[in-house]
């Protein structure tokens, strides 16, 4: 830890290198499934709610799978649907 919050394009890219560091693993490791939130909420947070979608979906299906804390997973799930507008689904998860 270096003491810096990071924001924008320079958080997003270390998502995606923490995705890219956590793939090779089992689909149960925990640090594979948080590095599919972080890397979801970045996109999310980016407005590139199509492409969050997706990956905050699986994320939510791999905790719930593994009985990984899901909370957060349906929170962003629930945050990203309302964003898009879909509402109805949103509720659902909440």
């Amino acid at each position: 830890d270096c003491g810096q919050n990071f924001h924008g394009a320079v958080f997003h890219a270390l998502a995606w290198a923490m995705w890219k560091t956590y793939l090779g693993r089992p689909e149960a490791d925990p640090y594979r499934a948080l590095s599919m939130g972080v890397l979801g909420g970045t996109l999310r947070n980016s407005r590139r709610l199509e492409e969050a979608l997706p990956v905050l979906e699986a994320y939510l299906a791999i905790t719930q799978r593994y009985g990984l804390e899901a909370t957060g997973a349906q929170t962003n799930l629930a945050n990203c649907l309302g964003d898009l507008g879909r509402h109805d689904e949103a509720l659902v998860l909440c």
